[in-house]
């Protein structure tokens, strides 16, 4: 396929946020760059979209490329497009965002990727080009995903939790996502009432802690 431009025509990249949670933080995989520009750096996973290839997945294809993930369920988050963002050229982004567990990926360094890293977001490195604009986006975006308004987003952060679990364990999850404490009686008032959760009648064991009612998702 050939093609012909009146007009200067920008590049354009697709960069992937792959958040987790993780020894009980919120957590972002990030890699570091083998090559110039940022030679060294931190950096989001990602890189130029080919000229027959779909903008996801071309996501996909970089993030396999340079974390060694695949198969991750991938949703567009927003363009980033200022003029010096780049410094070898005009160059826009496309950022994506997942949410996934990571208790069984192993995420590992390759193409142009001198390593790949989980980092908690509250301890994040310099990063490359404009990423940590990106990063705090997505990071509000996540927090956005699991809020009422956003039923079924939300239903993602039921993954990380057991499925028999006590309100106690639930909280703490929502709250990592979320970023913020939640009070303990208004949380637990919004999650059954936004929710379809039910007792089981069963109670968890071991632990320091008094025995504490145990729920679960309402099979659809």
């Amino acid at each position: 396929m050939s093609y012909t431009y009146e007009f200067p025509r920008p590049s354009v990249t697709t960069d992937i946020l792959v958040f987790s949670i993780r020894d009980g933080r919120l957590q972002v995989l990030l890699i570091e760059r083998k090559v110039d520009p940022f030679q060294g750096a931190w950096a989001i996973p990602g890189g130029f979209v080919q000229m027959e290839e779909d903008l996801r997945s071309g996501a996909l294809r970089e993030l396999e490329e340079e974390t060694g993930l695949s198969d991750i369920p991938l949703r567009q988050l927003r363009a980033y497009g200022a003029p010096d963002r780049d410094p070898r050229g005009r160059v826009i982004t496309i950022a994506f965002i997942a949410l996934v567990q990571s208790g069984d990926l192993i995420a590992k360094g390759g193409s142009d990727a001198l390593d790949a890293r989980w980092f908690a977001v509250d301890e994040l490195p310099p990063l490359a080009f404009d990423h940590a604009q990106i990063l705090a986006d997505g990071r509000a975006q996540l927090a956005r995903d699991v809020t009422a308004s956003i039923h079924d987003s939300g239903l993602v952060a039921f993954d990380f939790l057991p499925e028999k679990f006590t309100l106690s364990e639930a909280q703490k999850v929502f709250e990592t996502l979320r970023g913020e404490d939640m009070d303990k009686r208004n949380f637990r008032k919004w999650l059954t009432n936004e929710w379809s959760i039910e007792d089981t009648g069963e109670k968890s064991t071991g632990g320091r802690h008094r025995p504490a009612a145990l729920f679960r998702l309402k099979p659809e």
